[in-house]
């Protein structure tokens, strides 16, 4: 089985849906020309043209408009920021229009569109240029939020996401880009939006993550195995829908749950997973469920600091081993 990149793995999909549909177009700043920020729309201009791989002005808010509104008369627009932290610039079209229009226009105005581009933290942005962005958006009720981890997740969530008829929010990892995995060639890829999946098997800790924070949990569901500690480690990939079965199965099976994520603690996307289960599994719990995140600042620029802020696998392995009583 081919080996590509994440980056690689959405070009084809981007490629295999334009192919497919051709009312899908792209915009964004530096999608054409330039081949995207991070190269994901490499050789698109190419093949399918100005009018489909559509370069805009530094203008967020303008460019996410258009799409809203070709969205509106049958188009299905894939809008690309730069950094999702541009995008605040462009969230009243994402959260006032695109999220609401189908409710508010009374069913006549579906929304199938998609808004992508790199989330989170990637090496010495400073505050600005690294926030994760999930919570914020999935608190939208219209919207999906879809955090793939790995490429072949990238490839299969892609093109559901552009298929759907709703629009869909999908955050790529800003550091994963250059990541490997195995994607096959010549066969469909399409993950149904709203499903998690297991990523390693076990039976004495649950181990809930997304986007870049699922390779963390298999890195230290791997290194602890040879302990003798089996980790279940389910990777949320679409956060709103979450897959709330997923989630009680896989803790149901364990009695013990930790939650990492790449966001602050607040109000975050593991403060949602841990509602979940202490409804859903709070018969079933052993210890008390622990969340593993970045530290409550805006992220620091100094290497040292920004390492000490964000969650890796030395804070996870400890909450994995108090959950456990270990220690």
């Amino acid at each position: 089985m081919p080996i590509v990149t994440y980056r690689d793995a959405l070009n084809q999909a981007l490629r295999e849906e334009m192919q497919h549909d051709d009312r899908v177009f792209l915009m964004g700043e530096e999608v054409g020309e330039y081949n995207g920020a991070y190269k994901v729309s490499r050789g698109l201009l190419d093949q399918f043209g100005p009018m489909r791989v559509v370069d805009t002005p530094i203008a967020e808010l303008g460019f996410a408009g258009i799409g809203v509104g070709a969205a509106m008369v049958g188009l299905r627009p894939i809008i690309e920021f730069m950094t999702w932290n541009f995008a605040l610039l462009a969230l009243d079209q994402v959260v006032n229009a695109a999220a609401k229009m189908l409710y508010m226009s009374n069913g006549q105005f579906p929304i199938p569109m998609v808004f992508r581009g790199p989330n989170g933290a990637a090496l010495q942005l400073s505050a600005q240029h690294s926030q994760a962005w999930e919570s914020w958006l999935a608190h939208i009720p219209g919207l999906k939020v879809v955090t793939p981890a790995t490429p072949y997740d990238a490839k299969g969530l892609l093109k559901s996401a552009i298929r759907d008829e709703n629009p869909v929010v999908f955050l790529e990892g800003e550091m994963l880009y250059n990541t490997k995995g195995e994607v096959p060639e010549g066969e469909e890829i399409l993950i149904p939006l709203g499903k998690a999946e297991r990523k390693r098997q076990g039976e004495h800790c649950s181990v809930i993550a997304h986007g870049k924070t699922v390779l963390i949990a298999i890195q230290v569901a791997d290194a602890l195995a040879k302990e003798g500690i089996n980790l279940d480690v389910i990777d949320l990939r679409t956060i709103r829908p979450m897959d709330v079965e997923a989630i009680a199965e896989s803790v149901k099976k364990t009695n013990r749950a930790v939650v990492v994520e790449e966001g602050w603690e607040m109000c975050g996307v593991g403060a949602q997973v841990v509602d979940y289960i202490q409804r859903e599994c709070f018969d079933f719990l052993d210890a008390p469920v622990l969340r593993v995140h970045q530290a409550d600042v805006p992220m620091p620029y100094a290497k040292n600091l920004e390492r000490a802020a964000k969650p890796d696998a030395q804070k996870l392995t400890a909450a994995v081993r108090k959950v456990l009583y270990l220690e």
